[in-house]
């Protein structure tokens, strides 16, 4: 018979377990000062880490454009634009 147990779940994955948070906590006590140091840069790479693998749908856009030239697309992007910049202007009926 086959056992189905996970590696973590056995006396070994135990023992894995066990000695990974001792490691864990022996770098983190004596390096802590080291790890003060590098965490600015480490928040700094966070950004450009969670650009890279958090926004992963830029580009994928559900419009599809593609009957329509780009200098006609680019066009009627600008018009859009225009359109809606004269449409949050304040009047100027109050002054």
């Amino acid at each position: 018979m086959i056992s189905s147990k996970k590696f973590w779940r056995t006396p070994k994955g135990y023992s894995a377990l066990a000695l990974i948070a001792a490691v864990t906590y022996f770098l983190l006590m004596e390096h802590r000062t080291h790890l003060f140091y590098a965490l600015p840069f480490l928040i700094l790479l966070l950004c450009p880490m969670m650009h890279m693998f958090m926004h992963g749908g830029h580009g994928d856009t559900s419009h599809d454009h593609s009957d329509i030239p780009d200098s006609e697309a680019s066009r009627k992007g600008v018009e859009d634009g225009r359109r809606q910049t004269l449409d949050n202007m304040p009047s100027e009926k109050g002054r």
